[in-house]
Parts: structure tokens; C-alpha cells; sequence
């Protein structure tokens, strides 16, 4: 269970640049370093992880750790992953209010986003070689590629993927029918309470949390929908804060509730906020751990979840490519990116936590230039 912790704690502190890049590090420190599971167990849980809602790299960290450790190890590796972000976050909530600022860190991240792209690519590249097995699983991967690349939604994307999987099982056999609904409608429906308290604050963000699909950057979107247009705790001047502080802490972008928690109720808004954000991801893991041996002993699952994992890496591979185009055109994120890429591609064994540094740093002396 030490080891739980400590890989999982270690992942929270570092694990900056998104989900893919999250996703990327665990495969790294999990199955290449400690070899927990194969390469084929880890991508049946990215598209398995797919199905559920809430933030992916989050619950990937939850069933990594059920597979180390059971039940315990499921929340022992959820907490140890989302704690560093959460401190954190709770840390500049506390000087904003404070004193309505944030510290100057931008020049630090100026080289982290391109460093992790380093460790993104590397990932990709491991993960596609098990998903794509065949021919059409690579056209389908491609095609959630190019699809991803021009603005499809990632949820859409892995329900049509999942579709195609059972659809092809059906033209090959007929067999029984995957049909899986969640809650949308719960977006629009009115809170327990209008007042802003702790217990209103917990609510609002399990209603959230529960329809949360695909990017955790959609968050923002179910954010301004509820707490700045329908119930008017904040301002967008408020929300841009949040955002700002959710891309300066590494770990889950979701973390982001912890600050608004605080703006809108101090410690017990942020305490509860928090829990609202991630309970529900730690009880829809503990259901799915249950059932993945019947989705693997199911032929027709079975299809469906190949599906899903070329369409993960579909995605992954567009999220590697968006993001590299955007450090394309300035030479100081060029540079960081090729390096980065260069020693992951060259030097497998360096930690992604010395790849992360090493683009911080590098990051922060380069922005001196100017």
C-alpha cells in the first residue's frame, strides 16, 4: 500500500498537461517502470474508463490502484492522486482572496506543457501499437483522429466508436444489445437550495460531476452554465480566476471546484466542493471493477471495448497533435517540445518528474530572454 501512495502522490505533483498527458505518465511509471499489468490490461481500462462519466485520468488512477491493492488500493491511489491538486489549488484560493492576486508562476509553465508532449507521443505511440490489431481498428482510430482534430466531441466520438464495435460483432453474429443511459437531464434541474452553504455547494458539484463527459475542460462549460448564469454565484470575471488556477496546478483540472468552493464558502465551500467533484468517480470505479471480468468473457463487450481502445488512442493521438501545433510557431516552446520528445524517444528510463523539471526550468530561463 506504501507503494500505492507514494507512485500515486508522486503522479499528483507532476501530472501537469491534461488527462493525455496524465494517462501518458501512468503508463510510464506503471507498466514500464513497476510492470503492474500489460500494455493490453491498461488499454482495456482507458476505454473501459471511457464509458463512465467523470475526469478519465482520475478514475484510471482508481483502477490502477484496485489492481495493485483491491479496494483499498482503489481509494488509496484516488486520494494520493488528487490530494497534491487540491492542497494546492486550496493554496492559491487562499492568497487570492487574500490579496486578490496570484503569484507570479507563469514563467515556470511557459516550459511544461511543451515538455509533457515529450512523454504524450512516447505513450501514444506504446498504446497504439496493442489497440490497433487490425486493419479496420486502425481506419477507426485514424478516423477518431481526424475527427477529434476538427472539433467532434470526445464523447460523441467514443459512442459512435463503441456503436461501430457492436455493430461489427452484430454483422459477424448476431448477439445481445449494450444499451447504457446516464443522467443528462440532471444539469436542469434546480439545486436543494438557492442559498449559497456547504451543503448546496456539495450538491451542485455531484450533479456536475455525474454528467461530466470526456475533456475535464468541460467543466467550465457545465460551470458558467450553472454557478454564473442560473444561480449567479459568480461572476465570469470569478470563473476566469478558477480557470486560470486549474492550469497552474498539475492533477486533475476539476480541481478547479476547490477554488470556486472556496470564493463562494472558505474552507467548508472548498472542502465540500471537493468531495461533491470526485466522490462520484471513486463509487462509479468501485462498480466498474466489478464488472470488467463479464465485459471481457462477453464476445459482443468484448468488440465494443477494442473499439473503445482505438478510439482512446484515436483521441490521443489528435490531443498530441493539437497540442504540438500550438508549440510550433514560437521557438522557445519548439525548442522545450523536440527536447523533450528527443529524451523520451532516446532515454526511456529518465522519470517523467525530471522531464517535467527539466521543462520548467528550462522554461523559466528561457522567458528572462524576453
Amino acid at each position: 500500500m506504501i507503494e500505492i501512495i507514494s507512485v500515486f502522490l508522486k503522479l499528483g505533483c507532476i501530472a501537469f498537461g491534461g488527462p493525455a498527458a496524465h494517462i501518458a505518465m501512468m503508463e510510464k511509471e506503471i507498466i514500464e517502470k513497476r510492470k503492474w499489468m500489460t500494455h493490453e490490461e491498461f488499454l482495456d481500462l482507458i476505454g473501459i474508463t471511457n464509458i463512465i462519466p467523470g475526469p478519465n485520468s482520475t478514475q484510471m488512477t482508481m483502477q490502477c490502484g484496485y489492481v495493485r491493492g483491491g479496494n483499498i488500493g482503489l481509494i488509496l491511489a484516488g486520494l494520493s492522486f488528487i490530494l497534491p491538486a487540491v492542497l494546492i489549488t486550496l493554496l492559491f484560493a487562499v492568497f487570492f482572496v487574500k490579496y486578490g492576486s496570484l503569484p507570479s508562476i507563469e514563467p515556470f509553465f511557459l516550459g511544461i506543457k511543451p515538455a509533457v508532449i515529450g512523454i504524450i507521443l512516447m505513450a501514444t505511440i506504446k498504446l497504439s501499437k496493442k489497440a490497433f490489431k487490425n486493419r479496420t481498428l486502425i481506419i477507426s482510430g485514424f478516423i477518431v483522429a481526424l475527427l477529434s482534430i476538427s472539433g467532434i466531441n470526445e464523447f460523441i466520438l467514443i459512442i459512435v466508436t463503441a456503436l461501430v464495435g457492436f455493430l461489427i460483432h452484430l454483422f459477424k453474429k448476431n448477439d445481445n444489445k449494450l444499451v447504457s443511459i446516464f443522467p443528462s437531464f440532471l444539469l436542469f434541474t434546480k439545486p436543494v437550495t438557492l442559498g449559497i452553504t456547504s451543503t448546496s455547494i456539495f450538491w451542485v458539484f455531484v450533479k456536475i460531476a455525474v454528467i461530466l463527459y470526456g475533456s475535464g475542460y468541460v467543466l467550465i462549460a457545465y460551470v458558467d452554465s450553472e454557478l454564473v448564469e442560473r444561480l449567479a454565484w459568480l461572476t465570469k470575471e470569478e470563473l476566469l480566476d478558477a480557470i486560470a488556477v486549474g492550469q497552474f496546478t498539475p492533477g486533475p483540472v476539476l480541481t478547479t471546484a476547490t477554488f470556486i468552493g472556496y470564493q463562494l464558502h472558505g474552507l467548508s465551500g472548498a472542502a465540500m466542493a471537493s468531495l461533491g467533484m470526485f466522490l462520484p468517480s471513486f463509487l462509479f470505479v468501485a462498480i466498474l471493477v466489478r464488472i470488467i471480468p463479464f465485459i471481457k468473457k462477453s464476445k459482443v463487450l468484448s468488440s465494443i471495448l477494442a473499439y473503445l481502445n482505438a478510439g482512446a488512442v484515436g483521441i490521443m493521438i489528435a490531443v498530441t497533435l493539437k497540442l504540438s501545433y500550438n508549440f510550433l510557431f514560437d521557438w522557445k516552446y519548439a525548442f522545450i517540445m523536440m527536447l523533450s520528445i528527443v529524451i523520451s524517444y532516446f532515454y526511456k528510463k529518465i522519470s517523467s518528474v525530471w522531464i517535467v523539471i527539466g521543462g520548467a526550468t528550462i522554461g523559466y530561463f528561457l522567458s528572462l530572454l524576453g
